[in-house]
């Protein structure tokens, strides 16, 4: 029922250009369904210099006003990110965040326990959700959270203190950015 729920959605996607590069942000009048970081930007041209901006590149003539806080909160986390914890996030409309499955759970976790320039290991994630022994669907669930950035999946590290893979392995370099992003704005 959930999924036929979320097919007579009316979505429409919001464009951003990031200092990730372009990020789609799809989503109805419910609430927000999925980000993407699309990638689109070598790493070799990512740079601390980079500007820290986030501005809207395409958009509907109309957005709903969950899209538009979500566009609000991103555009917050790049420019002043130390403001963003304080804004609200907008509804979610996902259903792998809706209902206690473990995945929902420990992102539930996740988003309330783990603030901005923290990390948390799989395993501490796992415990924190219930469940000392599902390291790894700790680390599934990272892989399956539709929202990254606003459930900051980023943030999760191995126990060793070694970041982990982000994206499947693709978007190393964006946790380490993200990383980074969190502790310098973070000492200001």
């Amino acid at each position: 029922m959930k999924k036929q729920e979320q097919s007579r959605c009316t979505q429409k996607t919001i464009s951003l250009l990031s200092p990730l590069g372009t990020i789609q942000v799809s989503g109805c009048e419910n609430g927000v369904h999925t980000i993407q970081i699309l990638m689109d930007v070598a790493p070799a041209e990512r740079s601390s210099e980079a500007p820290l901006s986030c501005v809207v590149t395409d958009s509907p003539a109309e957005t709903s006003p969950e899209m538009q806080r979500c566009v609000e909160w991103l555009q917050a986390y790049f420019t002043q990110p130390q403001t963003a914890g304080s804004l609200p996030l907008p509804a979610f409309h996902h259903p792998a965040l809706q209902g206690d499955a473990f995945t929902s759970r420990v992102l539930q976790v996740l988003l309330r326990d783990v603030k901005f320039g923290e990390t948390v290991s799989y395993k501490r994630l796992a415990e924190m959700a219930g469940n000392p022994r599902a390291v790894r669907a700790v680390g599934g669930a990272m892989r399956r959270n539709p929202v990254p950035l606003l459930i900051p999946c980023h943030r999760v590290i191995s126990s060793s203190g070694q970041s982990g893979p982000y994206m499947s392995g693709r978007g190393d370099h964006l946790k380490q950015w993200l990383l980074t992003h969190e502790r310098q704005r973070g000492e200001g």
